[in-house]
């Protein structure tokens, strides 16, 4: 005899049969978010998709976001049909060096016949583009929206949301989360946290601090980055202003406590202690602005896909800084999920693929990412030796050397 309440099998029928209000939504309008968004969007001729974006924020609390971030070549060839931002800086030669030790790599971007190796964008100025696309499609944005955690069902995801005080339910086929971990303002303890990420995928504590803003030096090489490797963390150093050069977008990594005594310097002493660890190669360091620090870890997700829910960008894996390879790997998901979704639909089948043909590509660079943050940053002599071997050895073994840069730009395609 079935012990169900006939009320309770009602109610699940009634819920089955409620309509869908959209077959994608997408929890957040970062970068990677609108990206999706915009693909979508674009090829809604061949597969018609009703795709909403749901954030926390307007969209124009970001614009004025000065914080600069590396494009690599192939993130710009994904993102240019939707816009691309004209106040772009190219990079073209790429400078791997570990401070005090000898052993060095350039990468150059004649060596691979391409206009550039990468790109430096100011934040703001890649998601004001990126948001003027989504204008432009029929995507429905929910601005200034707070979602909160998903309920799954058979057949897709009832996502509660609020905007202005007012709740809300939303049924989606598919959802996409771009958020960076959580949803919205769903609120978990620091234990309850990091226990769901470990139960989850990976994670790492590198002890490290970044600190982040805009230099200017006596001395500039227009269109060259730098990557220079100390015994407490990289220190990068990445072009802006185009070809008048002249300022840099840092990321200085360092303990902890050094970190933090550092962000409370004068300018003028902060100035003098970068100029001692990263060296004289572009003169002096004579101005700092807008400066900022957040602590370095791994977070990544063992499984991309739980049902009906995806997680893309930030909220799959969030990397530590080398190599500027965290929104180039979640721009290529989006991607992927995009080129997944618009071949098989809103279904289970189409976020199977996704999965598949990303875990190559997320395996590769973020190991290569976690590598070189770990590698680099242990400070024992005959470690430092072997390092430099390997950076000379790249001059003169050049199909090593191209193939660790075309990880970099273009990630593994399946």
């Amino acid at each position: 005899m079935n012990d169900v309440a006939p009320s309770t099998i009602i109610l699940k029928h009634a819920a089955r049969a409620h309509p869908f209000d959209f077959d994608v939504t997408i929890v957040g309008a970062g970068p990677v978010g609108l990206a999706l968004a915009g693909w979508l969007a674009r090829r809604s001729a061949t597969r018609a998709l009703k795709v909403a974006l749901v954030d926390a924020r307007e969209p124009e609390d970001s614009i004025a976001d000065p914080r600069a971030i590396a494009v690599s070549q192939g993130s710009r060839m994904i993102l240019e049909p939707l816009r691309w931002p004209a106040d772009a800086t190219a990079i073209h030669r790429i400078h791997v060096s570990q401070r005090g030790h000898f052993g060095r790599t350039l990468i150059d971007h004649s060596e691979h016949g391409l206009p550039a190796l990468g790109y430096v964008v100011r934040y703001g100025s890649i998601v004001h583009g990126l948001a003027d696309a989504v204008h432009a499609t029929d995507v429905h944005w929910f601005r200034s929206t707070s979602a909160f955690a998903p309920t799954q069902e058979d057949d897709g995801v009832t996502l509660p949301i609020e905007t202005a005080g007012v709740a809300r339910q939303l049924r989606t086929r598919i959802l996409v989360n771009a958020e960076g971990g959580l949803f919205g303002d769903q609120k978990l303890t620091r234990s309850e946290a990091d226990t769901q990420r470990e139960d989850n995928g990976d994670t790492r504590d590198y002890g490290q601090t970044a600190l982040v803003g805009t230099v200017s030096v006596s001395a500039p090489q227009p269109h060259v980055a730098w990557e220079r490797f100390t015994s407490q963390g990289p220190i990068a150093l990445l072009p802006m202003g185009g070809v008048r050069g002249g300022d840099y977008a840092l990321v200085w990594c360092c303990a902890p406590d050094e970190a933090a005594r550092r962000a409370q310097l004068p300018d003028e002493a902060f100035l003098r202690e970068l100029g001692a660890a990263f060296g004289d190669r572009m003169g002096r360091f004579t101005q700092i602005r807008g400066r900022a620090s957040f602590p370095l870890g791994l977070n990544a997700v063992d499984t991309l896909v739980k049902g009906h829910v995806v997680a893309i960008g930030n909220a799959a894996q969030t990397l530590h800084p080398v190599a500027g390879q965290g929104l180039n790997l979640g721009l290529r998901d989006a991607h992927a999920l995009a080129d997944a979704l618009s071949a098989d639909g809103p279904t289970p089948l189409a976020l199977a693929t996704f999965a598949q043909r990303r875990a190559l590509d997320r395996r590769m660079t973020i190991g290569a990412t976690d590598t070189l943050a770990r590698l680099f940053t242990v400070d024992f002599a005959p470690l430092a030796i072997m390092r430099g071997l390997a950076l000379t050895a790249l001059e003169f073994v050049p199909p090593v050397k191209t193939a660790l840069a075309r990880q970099m730009m273009f990630g593994q395609r399946r």
